[in-house]
Order: C-alpha cells, then structure tokens, then sequence
C-alpha cells in the first residue's frame, strides 16, 4: 500500500508531455511540455488552489488526476491508490471519489438533456439509486446548490450561465465525492454571481467534508477561497505557501508579479505595479534553466543554466520557492 503520509490527495513529480507529430509517417519530432515535474499534496477538507497564467499547465494537471489525458511520468496517490497504474475496476472507483466541475456551464451540459437526466446519469452509471429513489436524490441535489426542485425536466438553454453552473456542481457532487477539482469554475461568470457561486462552495465543503482543488487565474478569488497556493509558470510550479503567507510575503518574482495585478478599491493599497517584460516562451521550444529568465527583472547567471528547485525557505516555514535569487 502506499503511504499518503495523512495527506487525501498527494502528486510527486507528475510530468504530462504531448508529442508533436510531423511528415508523412507521424514520426515524433518533439515534446510539448504541458506539465514538467510538479509536486504537491492536501489534506481532507482543504482547498488548494492552482494559479497561473492560461496556458500553463492548470487544467492539465487537473486532467492528468483523474486520467482523462495520459501522464508521462511521475506518481499520483488518493488515499491508499496508485492512480497512474490503476486498472479499469480501481479507475472506476476511483471516479466516484473524484470529480470535476468544468470552466464552461454551457458545454460542460448536453443541450439535448433535461437537468435530471444529467445530473442523474452519473447515480444511473454506478448504479447507486434508481426510480422514484433516483427522482428524490435528484429533487435534493438541485435544492443543495439552491435550484427548486422543480427544474428537473428543464433544459440547459432555460437557465442562466449561473444557474447553469450550479447545475454542473449538482452533478459534481452526485456520487458523493471526497475530492472535487474546480476547473476555473467561475471565471465565465458576473462578478456578482461568482461570489454566490464561491458562498455554495464553501457552504457544501462544510456540510460534506470536501476537498477541492481549485483551479484560477484571478488571485483575488483565490485569496478568498484557498488555504494553499501553489503559482505555476510553464508547467513548474515555482512558490507554494499557505494563502496568508502568499499574500502577505511573495518571494518569487512571478508571483510579486501577480499580485501587482490585482485590484484594489482603496488607495492606501496601491502599490507600484510590476510589468514584466518580453514574451511567454513557447512550450515548442522553452529556455534552459529557469522558464522565467527572460522575463525576470532580477536574474542572474544561474538563472540561465539550472532550474532551482523547489525547496523550503529557511526563514519561512511551509514556504516553498523555486529560485536562485529568493
């Protein structure tokens, strides 16, 4: 059995690489490094939160757990599981324990079903319930997440993009899951519905014990929501903290970068904003050492040859951070 060490969730070293294919046989030119080696575990009932700008490997992580895109390296553990090398019946299971609430409310949800049928077609699947039971089950979901019950033979195009999302998490928490990936679940919503959206959250985490891993790009909302952050650039993650310790005391210059850019509303919160220089280096062809070199204001000679690895301040404890200069 494997040794989780106390922690639900824990990934070590999990790399996910897509080959790029050309010519006339397909052969493999080169690799497409989505996510390079990252680490990082949670225990039951936290929220971790994954941030970083599009493209840098979020929501493949998030894929890679419950094996909807295959991994290439590395060792992913729920509970006592070895999810990589689970076979079908393990990976079933598997799936009861782990689900996903996608970006997108409206092509996350089959337009051609009502809003029972999809939130019912994962109890069907396992078999948990079935006829005027399954109906019930249904009815109680839809008022957790704060439907009326009576939606349940509407269609997805006769609700609101929050309504519509509220679904999703209704169908994400059918089969009683213990861990749920947010996928950047309310980053096509109006400001004013996503803290209702973030309320639910937080509310049913309460109610059920759940875990989330939750993946954004907006930090303010990650502030609010998380209790560990780990900030990811190119398919690294390179500083991972509790979310006071983030906030309160970035070290790594990606991250200072980031919080420059959140709003603030009072004045005596502004601070100078970093404007980081240069482009995001292509995944077809990253730099040596450091991804964050040619974008850094403070690197160094190190920077260019070796990536720093992700180790614990001495001076911050739970504090990691991946770099020569911090």
């Amino acid at each position: 059995m494997a040794n989780t060490n106390g922690y639900l969730l824990r990934v070590d070293d999990l790399k996910t690489y897509f080959p790029i294919k050309k010519g006339l046989m397909r052969r493999t030119v080169g690799y497409v490094k989505a996510v390079d080696g990252i680490s990082f575990e949670t225990k039951k009932g936290q929220t971790l939160g994954l941030v970083g700008e599009s493209g840098c490997g979020k929501t493949t992580v998030a894929r890679s757990i419950i094996r909807l895109v295959p991994a290439t390296a590395g060792k992913i553990f729920f509970e006592q599981m070895e999810v990589l090398s689970a076979d079908k019946a393990k990976l079933r299971k598997l799936r009861r324990q782990i689900s996903l609430i996608f970006q997108d409310p409206y092509g996350s949800l089959n337009p051609r079903m009502t809003v029972g049928n999809a939130i019912g077609e994962p109890l069907k699947v396992y078999r948990k319930v079935t006829g005027s039971e399954l109906t019930e089950r249904i009815a109680t979901l839809l008022s957790k997440v704060g439907l009326a019950p009576e939606y349940i033979n509407r269609y997805p195009h006769e609700f609101s993009g929050g309504q519509r999302q509220r679904i999703g998490v209704a169908r994400a928490l059918a089969l009683e899951p213990k861990v749920v990936i947010c996928d950047e679940p309310v980053s096509a919503l109006d400001v004013s519905i996503q803290s209702q959206l973030l309320n639910l959250l937080k509310d049913l985490q309460d109610e059920f014990g759940l875990t989330y891993l939750f993946i954004a790009h907006d930090l303010a909302v990650v502030k609010f929501f998380c209790d560990i952050v780990a900030v990811m650039y190119m398919g690294k993650i390179v500083e991972r903290a509790t979310a006071q310790q983030l906030y309160q005391n970035p070290l790594h210059p990606y991250t200072r970068a980031l919080m420059s850019a959140i709003p603030q509303t009072e004045r005596s919160l502004r601070g100078r904003r970093t404007v980081l220089g240069g482009e995001v280096p292509s995944a077809l062809n990253p730099p040596t050492g450091c991804p964050f070199h040619s974008r850094c204001p403070c690197h160094q000679a190190n920077c260019l040859k070796q990536m720093p690895a992700l180790e614990e301040k001495s001076d911050y404890s739970g504090h990691f951070v991946a770099c020569w200069k911090c």
